[in-house]
Order: C-alpha cells, then sequence, then structure tokens
C-alpha cells in the first residue's frame, strides 16, 4: 500500500464508525503505541471533519499487560497511558496498525479496565494479517492482508518513522 491507498483505507474505517456509532460524542479512540497513536489521530480528524463532532482520543500502553512480559529479552518500553475519563458510557475503539494473533488487543482491553468500565469497546486496524490465536475480530479493518507465518508486514507513517506512508510484506530469511 502507498500512502494514497492508505489514506483511502483510513477514510472508509471512519466513514464505518460514523455509520455504527449514532452517538459520535460518546466515542473515544484510544491508539495502541506507536503507529496506533498516529493512525487514531488521524481518524479523528477525519470524523471530525465529516461528522463535524470533537472525536476524543488517547493512548493506551500495553506493555505491562501483555502475557509474554516475563518471557521476553528485555523490559519493555513502557509509556504512559492517557485516555479522556470517565470511561462509563463511552464506546472506546481500540486503534491499532497492524491485527495479528489478537494478544495486544487483549492486553489493550485489559489495560483499558483499569481505567473504568466502558459500555463498549470496538477495535479499528489498519492490517488486518490473520493467523488469530485469540478469538478476537476486528470490527473496522483497512486492509485484509493473509500473510504466511513467515512473513511480516511492516508500516512506516510519515508522523512516527519519518518515511513516506506505506505497507510492505516483508518474507523473513530462514537462518
Amino acid at each position: 500500500m502507498d500512502g494514497g491507498a492508505i489514506s483511502r483505507a483510513l477514510r472508509r474505517i471512519a466513514h464505518e464508525i460514523i455509520e455504527r456509532n449514532p452517538d459520535l460524542a460518546s466515542v473515544i479512540l484510544a491508539g495502541i503505541p506507536s503507529r496506533g497513536v498516529e493512525i487514531a489521530r488521524r481518524l479523528a480528524g477525519l470524523i471530525e471533519s465529516l461528522a463535524q463532532i470533537p472525536i476524543g482520543t488517547g493512548v493506551i500502553d500495553v506493555s505491562m499487560h501483555r502475557d509474554d512480559v516475563g518471557k521476553r529479552a528485555e523490559l519493555p518500553r513502557v509509556q504512559a497511558s492517557r485516555l479522556p475519563l470517565p470511561l462509563e458510557h463511552k464506546t472506546v475503539i481500540i486503534v491499532d496498525d497492524v491485527f495479528y494473533t489478537g494478544r495486544t488487543v487483549r492486553a489493550a482491553m485489559d489495560a483499558i479496565s483499569s481505567f473504568g468500565r466502558p459500555a463498549r469497546i470496538q477495535l479499528a486496524a489498519l492490517i488486518d494479517r490473520g493467523h488469530r490465536e485469540l478469538p478476537i475480530r476486528v470490527d473496522y479493518v483497512g486492509k485484509n492482508l493473509p500473510t504466511a507465518v513467515g512473513e511480516r508486514v511492516r508500516l512506516r507513517l510519515e508522523n512516527v518513522d519519518g518515511e513516506p506512508d506505506a505497507v510492505w510484506l516483508i518474507k523473513e530469511e530462514k537462518a
């Protein structure tokens, strides 16, 4: 995907969020660092321009809620989570860049529960690459990109990486 395809996918997601959430004033977009935060920011801007209503955004760090935190060789880089409070009676849309096994999203739901109990949690992802390990599905998908186990999805966003927006599929080298 090039920058234009990414923009079109985000515009489509924004339209779907507007269609499925009649009370946009109660919607919060919570991005998972680092690229999920930028995608949430872009989606909020699109929704605000289309619906003429401000959208709350936040950051939900999953570092200490992951189920593999003790198994990693190095400690995760922890960032501050910031969400517009209270969450009660709100729809929190978790925003991630690439959805893979579902474990990061499970960790995000755990992190959100420490801030309160939203009315609903939904999920938006720019790329859904398959390979579920948990029974979690994406509500708003920019692009389904079926991958093999030995492939990775590389996403670069200009505001995060300093490179033009693009998505590549990379085959991992066998050792």
